[in-house]
């Protein structure tokens, strides 16, 4: 099968899900079995650090899952050692300029596309001997760099970070932007829905995937429509509330 990153930035349908609270051993699987190609556990909101990132990285291998992680900062401490634990792309919050999309996309490559410091043998080339050079060029041509749109001055300049190199997916952060807005939570307003065109449009021009969340399977289905390709389910812990808030309910009215 092509890389994760050759078929999210060809268009092709990638789906997966992101992880908030369910750390366990058996997640991944859990996620596998759901139908899900990656995984993306959350750093950002969580306050997980990379040594239980790390065991998840161990709990994928041998699974039809991509691990992936949303760190904190797109700065370098966070992202190449992320890719050093033997995740297979970033998700970078609150992108917002060109020039921070190049800083991002230079730590996540090798020479001589980027500036992320090398070491052979570890997690991250499953602790294999071979060849440095094929080491490279594969991480290179493999990780993906995903960057959220989530804020007012990010979208003024979708267009220019759309254009770096080495970004990869241009993911909308719902929350976020509609609240940098000043509409909180109105998903529906119009200001909100040409943000959305607006990020559409410039993945489209310069080739990238084009990353959401929805929270439900309308809400999918919709943002499908508009051309996003990499979707992801809900926070991990909705659908555990839901399913159980359903079964009591379901108690009580009997």
């Amino acid at each position: 099968m092509a890389a994760i990153r050759d078929r999210v930035m060809a268009g092709e349908q990638v789906l997966g899900a992101m992880v908030f609270e369910f750390f366990s051993p058996g997640i991944a699987q859990i996620m596998a079995r759901a139908g899900c190609e990656y995984v993306i556990y959350d750093m950002e909101d969580t306050g997980i650090g990379f040594e239980t990132l790390k065991e998840q990285v161990s709990f994928c291998r041998g699974l039809p899952v991509v691990p992936m992680a949303r760190v904190p900062r797109g700065e370098y401490h966070f992202l190449a050692r992320a890719l050093d634990i033997g995740l297979k792309g970033v998700m970078v919050p609150m992108v917002e300029s060109a020039d921070q999309a190049r800083t991002i996309a230079e730590a996540t490559r090798y020479p001589p596309a980027g500036r992320r410091g090398a070491a052979f043998g570890f997690a991250h080339d499953d602790y294999t001997v071979g060849d440095p050079a094929g080491k490279i060029a594969r991480a290179n041509a493999e990780r993906l760099v995903i960057a959220q749109i989530e804020t007012e001055r990010g979208l003024a300049n979708v267009e220019e970070i759309a254009a770096v190199d080495g970004i990869d997916v241009l993911w909308v952060g719902h929350f976020d932007l509609a609240n940098f807005l000043g509409i909180p939570g109105e998903f529906r307003n119009p200001v909100f829905l040409d943000a959305v065109r607006a990020v559409v449009a410039a993945g489209r021009r310069h080739g990238k995937g084009l990353g959401f969340m929805p929270a439900d399977a309308d809400w999918a289905a919709e943002y499908k429509g508009y051309g996003f390709n990499m979707l992801a389910v809900r926070t991990d812990q909705g659908p555990l509330m839901q399913g159980v808030r359903a079964v009591l309910q379901s108690v009580e009215d009997a």
